[in-house]
């Protein structure tokens, strides 16, 4: 039977972690380190900010609590100089507002302590795999009241762009690309963020859409919407 690691490019992935519990980072590392990962672990946000700087990382592991300052700190930093560099946070099981202002400042994945190692190498895997997808042909799809361009990965509204997160983006280029179809919480999951309701909460789905509500409307969408479809999912209606 093949290792999960064997569906790694030869390379090996740089992936920063960083965490300040010394026993989880180092079975973390040791255990990535076997699935083809190389670690660069970091304790705080001034040693994660200097990896990011001086290494060419993959991925940055991103625990929120850290001794010297809010790991969002971090990630702020990262997305105010535009860095796509993909990001998972990690929260503890309480931390549900940090989670929900990770993903507004562009986080692509969340974890909850406690995790496993084999479901942290899991999201890892996917969260690169969506990152680095081959270039599509510029090319543009509108809906109502909305252009959508896939080339720049840019949505607007009488040539005005609309601030989306790269996840959100990616759930209304998705719902876009067939207007009027439903989709269910467990097909966004698989085709908008390459994971699984094993993996990760359905729900995860439901913070997205509301977000993306709010930004269509303060925007004056009218039209598109995103019609909820109670028990099972959403559709986009034009």
């Amino acid at each position: 039977m093949e290792s999960e690691s064997e569906s790694l490019p030869t390379a090996r992935p740089v992936v920063i972690l960083v965490e300040d519990e010394a026993d989880l980072a180092a079975m973390s590392r040791d255990y990535l380190a076997r699935e083809g990962f190389r670690v660069l672990p970091a304790a705080d946000v001034r040693t994660g900010l200097r990896l990011v700087d001086s290494e060419e990382p993959d991925l940055v592991v991103l625990d929120l609590g850290l001794p010297d300052g809010n790991g969002l700190d971090l990630l702020r930093g990262l997305r105010g100089r535009d860095n796509p560099l993909p990001v998972i946070v990690v929260t503890g099981r309480g931390e549900e507002a940090d989670r929900v202002v990770g993903l507004e400042l562009g986080a692509d994945d969340y974890l909850v302590k406690p995790y496993s190692l084999r479901e942290l190498a899991a999201r890892i895997r996917a969260v690169l795999r969506r990152s680095k997808p081959p270039a599509p042909p510029p090319t543009a799809i509108r809906v109502g009241g909305l252009e959508i361009d896939t080339g720049a990965r840019e949505v607007r509204r009488a040539g005005e762009p609309i601030a989306l997160t790269p996840r959100e983006y990616g759930l209304i280029e998705f719902l876009a690309s067939a207007p009027g179809q439903t989709f269910s919480r467990e097909q966004l999951l698989d085709h908008v963020w390459g994971s699984s309701s094993r993996w990760q909460a359905a729900t995860t789905v439901d913070e997205h859409v509301y977000r993306i509500r709010r930004k269509l409307v303060a925007a004056g969408v009218t039209v598109p919407k995103i019609t909820t479809v109670r028990g099972f999912g959403y559709r986009l209606d034009s």
